[in-house]
């Protein structure tokens, strides 16, 4: 359990929404519903009042958190020898591209695709250009 807690391996800590900010509440409300056995497409509506782009942005960085947590249960199952590419199935190979070191979709073993995936996602979710923290920022971004 320990190696699963280890930032330096793969569990990343959950991004946490400043308490008494509008994306804290909002994030509070999300996980209610989400918690008290109502309706899926009940509890993913937009509430009343409230701005889009902040509500999908909450759903956002809650869905990469439990991901996460998920994959780090799993992770140790899965090492560069027993998982040697990333897949999807005997039919579907995942190959890892980017502006910087994989110029050319490279296929990777799965814990590094994954290590490299969950990087990608954690550097777009801190980013403020698109998931801008301040309230009201969101919408003036997105207009």
């Amino acid at each position: 359990l320990k190696q699963v807690f280890n930032k330096d391996k793969t569990f990343r800590p959950k991004r946490k929404f400043e308490p008494g900010t509008q994306r804290f509440e909002l994030h509070k409300r999300a996980q209610a519903s989400l918690n008290s056995g109502v309706d899926l497409k009940a509890a993913v509506q937009l509430p009343s009042g409230e701005d889009q782009n902040d509500w999908v942005a909450v759903h956002v960085v809650d869905f990469f958190n439990r991901i996460n947590l998920i994959y780090g249960t799993i992770c140790e199952f899965c090492t560069e020898r027993t998982c040697p590419v990333m897949s999807g199935g005997p039919k579907y190979e995942y190959r890892w591209q980017d502006d910087m070191k994989y110029k050319k979709p490279t296929a990777l073993p799965a814990p590094h695709y994954m290590n490299l995936l969950m990087d990608w996602i954690e550097v777009q979710i801190n980013n403020e250009d698109i998931f801008p923290t301040s309230v009201g920022k969101c919408e003036e971004e997105f207009l």
